[in-house]
């Protein structure tokens, strides 16, 4: 019997229609990542960390998979492109890593049709350039931590 990891997800949506937009990535995730076996409300917010007049439309989901961080990484990031998300709605991040952290520049967000990040895996903790587990930002985050916390255990 394969070990299945419990792994939260963060999904959020501002362009098109959001909530198709949400469910069809849940969907997907059911299909490609493993079983969603919880899922919040979907919570309505303004956009963090710019201005926009698109409103959110934010869920968590728990899922069980067997697949690696790397993996569920890899899965959302299709998932993501499959469902319209391009380079030019992917948040922009400093890429010269031989800048000193005062030297970078915050990274610049963009609207876009879905984004799916990793909360939490486990209880690992991981600090890789392409991957931070749990996700670094999320406790600055009401459309986050409210759904997240609706769903925990």
């Amino acid at each position: 019997m394969e070990n299945l990891h419990q792994v939260y997800l963060g999904l959020g949506s501002n362009l098109g229609n959001k909530e198709e937009n949400l469910r069809k990535a849940i969907s997907m995730i059911n299909e490609q990542i493993g079983t969603v076996v919880r899922q919040s409300a979907f919570f309505y917010s303004e956009p963090w960390g710019y201005e926009s007049d698109n409103q959110f439309v934010n869920a968590v989901i728990l899922v069980e998979t067997s697949l690696s961080p790397y993996d569920v990484l890899t899965a959302n990031q299709c998932i993501e492109h499959l469902l319209g998300k391009t380079q030019t709605h992917a948040t922009e991040r400093p890429s010269d890593l031989s800048l000193q952290p005062s030297d970078l520049r915050p990274p610049i967000y963009h609207d876009r049709p879905i984004d799916i990040d990793i909360l939490l895996y486990d209880d690992l903790h991981m600090d890789e350039p392409g991957l931070k587990i749990p996700h670094p930002l999320m406790e600055e985050r009401d459309f986050v931590m409210i759904p997240l916390n609706e769903i925990r255990k």
